[in-house]
């Protein structure tokens, strides 16, 4: 398997750095005039049309990668013996530096966005030397300075096209790709921020400059050309317009304050795609098609999955006011600590998906997979009082679980700074740990939680450490240390005793309802590469025989040239019909062969006995003369020192650990805590340390 590995990892380096260079030559004079003219004749052919280069040099090798990356993480997820401590790396490596707006940002991000912007300089540097030197092209004799106006107009779009290559990829939430670089779609979102500011920043450009030289040559109507032969300008109009809107309405202020708007408008992206695509053609459409073929994929598949309803078993109401919702899963279904859980209850919203920390661990929880929602914002306030109405079931559809394909815990001990919900990753991490303490011959680090609440009542987010079925000699090689921090509150107040109770509320079976399992069930990445295999063999199967059979007849018998939007809409449809066709099908035969599964399951779910709610005190609100019920939930009590009116001091908690050899160190939380962690982390003076930064930007 090691070997098998190793070839596939080799095989998928060579084919990404010859993909690579296609990109670093399209742009030069030596690809344009002298390539181009040779290759044409052998991809050009009446099977693809002009669309064939970039489909054989750009979009065959990706979609290779992303095959092949589905028989490596299959292979992964079986570990060999023969991995050794010394090849274990951090994620994304060593945080190099921590700055606004860019954020925390590693030597291995760093060195790749300066690969990339290079990239865009050096593609904007070949452009223009070929306009201005090589061959101006000047249909409207304008004044020179106007063509080489217009011509830098246009070649900022082509650049812009550049970041259409990779803006889809960190939002494939399923993804096979992002995994090879250690990377999920919840923390690489922001590269699709910055993707998505950068090439909007450049089309705004691109737009502007062509509107003021329409302006200075009297053309100005010709925003509004549809050519049926060449570029239509109002189709690159309306998807500017469109573009405009997302834009606005994805920057910060929208995203955190007014989420709905920045939510619905994002959805626009399908005609913003549309009118795009017709206004670059089918040829330069191949040029981005990977990314975007991968993405809708993952949609439809992601789609297949939300129409099944799945079980609630239960709700357990936090005397903090949060919310710990458990459902039923299948055996089969294997997640990583920090995984999370989309949520979509229509009887809230009919559109809206949210998501949330898993708590449980696959590997301690076989039949249940927990959530835990904090009562902020619209959504989850509605949330929260469905619930604590008298309702005895409720309606929920899930899509996940999506996280990291593995998460590196081999260390000495292990620092989790968390603030406020940002606590309850490390919940599924600790489980994580107790799991693989079950294992005498596995070494378990010792543990530091450092959390930081704002008041005393959100100490019971603590409670949701263990399972709820642990015993102590599950918990015994568990060497867990917290250290609380009550930021807002000076002392213990006077009426937490018994007056805040931990409620817990059962829901009936429903007939519709469905443990959550994977999408293509059991080994579902190596499925998924079935689909992504097949899909695009069909899609290229019918691309030649409609440009064959249908588009070449008319440019070769009537002497027209076919219709240059309906092309790019012939690949858009097939494309489409081929996703659709090859998901649903081995969708349904995966649901097929696993039938009867999923009747045992359906079973299990039907018989679980529905039990009246029940209220308890938290641990952190008993009385100090009652004993815990609950041994577990005493060492909790026992292992946790509680600061009030305090914040921590984070260097001064890190710098102690110096003594350990290797300090795995994670935080969840609030920007400033994360930004203030990595920079201690990256300060050199504690070099054991080994950082790890856990962000959802949704």
């Amino acid at each position: 398997m090691g070997d098998m590995r190793n070839l596939l990892k080799m095989l998928m380096m060579v084919v990404f750095v010859g993909w690579m260079f296609v990109w670093v030559m399209i742009s030069t004079n030596l690809f344009k005039n002298k390539w181009t003219p040779k290759m044409t004749k052998y991809f050009n052919t009446t099977y693809f049309g002009p669309q064939g280069i970039n489909l054989v040099l750009l979009t065959v090798p990706m979609m290779f990668i992303a095959v092949l990356s589905c028989l490596y993480l299959h292979i992964q997820k079986k570990p060999t013996q023969t991995q050794s401590k010394s090849k274990i790396k951090g994620r994304m490596g060593r945080v190099m530096m921590v700055m606004n707006p860019l954020g925390i940002v590693t030597a291995t991000e760093f060195t790749f966005s300066i690969l990339f912007v290079a990239l865009l300089i050096w593609a904007l540097a070949n452009y223009l030397y070929i306009s201005y030197f090589v061959s101006l092209h000047n249909h409207d004799n304008a004044e020179l300075w106007m063509a080489k106006f217009r011509a830098f107009g246009l070649r900022i779009g082509y650049v812009g096209h550049y970041c259409w290559a990779f803006l889809f990829f960190p939002v494939t939430r399923a993804s096979t790709i992002l995994p090879l670089v250690g990377l999920t779609s919840e923390s690489s979102i922001k590269y699709h921020i910055w993707l998505g500011h950068i090439s909007n920043f450049l089309f705004l450009v691109h737009t502007v400059v062509f509107l003021i030289y329409w302006a200075m040559t009297n053309q100005l109507m010709d925003t509004f050309a549809w050519n049926p032969t060449y570029v239509p300008n109002l189709a690159g109009a309306i998807a500017m317009v469109i573009g405009i809107v997302m834009w606005v309405t994805s920057f910060p202020y929208y995203r955190r304050k007014k989420f709905e708007i920045f939510f619905y408008t994002h959805h626009l992206y399908v005609l913003y795609i549309i009118f795009y695509m017709i206004h670059v053609g089918d040829s330069w459409l191949c040029m981005i098609l990977p990314n975007m073929f991968l993405f809708f994929i993952d949609r439809y598949l992601r789609f297949l999955q939300s129409t099944k309803r799945s079980r609630l078993v239960s709700a357990r109401i936090l005397p903090s006011d949060n919310l710990e919702l458990t459902f039923s899963k299948t055996p089969g279904l294997q997640y990583t600590p920090t995984s999370i859980l989309f949520l979509h209850v229509p009887s809230i919203s009919k559109l809206q998906w949210h998501p949330f920390t898993i708590t449980s661990n696959s590997n301690l929880e076989k039949d249940t997979l927990s959530v835990v929602i904090r009562r902020q914002g619209t959504w989850t306030q509605k949330l929260y009082t469905h619930l604590s109405s008298s309702i005895d079931s409720l309606e929920v559809s899930t899509e996940g679980p999506y996280g990291p394909n593995s998460l590196d815990m081999r260390h000495d001990s292990l620092i989790l700074v968390s603030g406020g919900s940002g606590v309850t990753p490390f919940i599924s991490v600790i489980r994580e740990l107790i799991f693989q303490a079950q294992s005498q011959s596995t070494k378990i680090p010792d543990v530091l939680l450092v959390c930081a609440f704002k008041y005393y009542h959100d100490l019971a987010f603590l409670d949701l450490i263990f399972p709820p079925d642990i015993s102590v000699s599950d918990i015994s090689r568990l060497n867990l240390r917290i250290e609380a921090y009550i930021t807002q509150e000076d002392k213990k107040p006077e009426a937490a005793d018994d007056t805040r109770l931990l409620q817990t509320k059962w829901f009936k079976p429903q007939p519709l309802d469905s443990p959550i399992s994977p999408v293509l069930g059991p080994n579902n990445i190596l499925w998924l590469g079935v689909v992504i295999l097949s899909s695009f063999v069909m899609f290229l199967l019918l691309i030649a025989i409609v440009t064959r059979y249908y588009i070449y007849p008319v440019d070769r018998n009537t002497g027209k040239i076919y219709n240059f939007s309906y092309r790019v809409l012939w690949d858009m449809f097939l494309g489409c019909v081929c996703i659709f066709i090859s998901s649903s099908a081995v969708f349904l035969w995966r649901k097929k062969v696993n039938k009867e599964g999923d009747k045992e399951s359906k079973k299990q779910v039907q018989s679980v006995d529905f039990q009246t709610p029940t209220s308890s005190p938290g641990s952190w609100f008993c009385s100090h003369d009652r004993e815990l019920e609950s041994v577990p939930y005493q060492s909790i009590v026992q292992a946790t020192s509680v600061h009030f009116g305090s914040k921590p001091n984070l260097k001064k908690i890190l710098f102690e650990a110096e003594g350990s050899e290797d300090v795995g160190v994670m935080v969840c939380g609030p920007r400033k805590m994360r930004h203030e962690v990595a920079r201690i982390c990256s300060s050199g003076l504690a070099k054991n340390l080994h950082f790890e930064a856990i962000s959802f930007n949704w």
